[in-house]
């Protein structure tokens, strides 16, 4: 047998050998995801869209993500990077916006969970501040636990606990803590006026 022949039978073996090995090794593998509820049914980012109840237009969101749970036991929107929410009459003018961080909607029970830094303006013009507000659109209320601060044309309310119709003009605070008018304000911080003495107080005399 020559010299040739006995060279390529032993590279033959080698990669008969090495080829075997490799084939045993597992190849790597993508992890598959078990469990499909942690997976959205649809992701959006740069959305706005208007929203419709019995073909009536209720509100328009603004959201840069919007992602839709839909295989959970209770489906839900979840807004993760900030929601803007304007909420309309039925003559389509808008009575109520609502800034929020994150904000989460339970599409059957049609409750709404703003959480972060929450902010509110009414059609009045009253601008509500909190951490935390529920929306419930089935009873129309709007609620809090948390500390909640009420900005109105001429005072400043703050308190623990609040409740609201979903337009936010007819509302209760359960647990005041402060109630301070404009006039209030302006007065505290105006400068205290020197006093003048009896002298400074009588009048000049007239020269003759």
């Amino acid at each position: 047998m020559s010299r040739r022949l006995l060279h390529l039978l032993f590279t033959s073996v080698i990669l008969c050998i090495v080829l075997g090995a490799c084939s045993k090794e597992k190849q790597p593998m993508a992890k598959a995801i078990k469990d499909r509820n942690k997976l959205p049914l649809m992701a959006t980012y740069g959305m706005t869209t208007l929203i419709s109840d019995s073909g009536i237009t209720q509100y328009r969101i603004k959201a840069r993500e919007w992602l839709v749970y839909d295989k959970v036991i209770h489906p839900y929107w979840a807004f993760n990077k900030g929601i803007f929410l304007e909420k309309f009459d039925s003559t389509y003018h808008v009575t109520a916006s609502i800034k929020a961080d994150t904000a989460t909607y339970l599409t059957v029970q049609k409750i709404w969970r703003l959480k972060g830094h929450v902010k509110i303006k009414n059609i009045k013009g009253d601008k509500f501040t909190t951490s935390e507000l529920f929306w419930n659109q089935n009873t129309q209320k709007v609620f809090s636990k948390k500390f909640i601060r009420i900005e109105q044309k001429d005072k400043v309310i703050t308190g623990h606990g609040f409740e609201s119709n979903q337009e936010l003009t007819v509302y209760t605070i359960h647990k005041t803590v402060g109630h301070v008018s404009f006039d209030e304000k302006k007065l505290k911080q105006s400068p205290p006026q020197k006093q003048q003495t009896p002298q400074q107080q009588q009048s000049p005399k007239k020269k003759i």
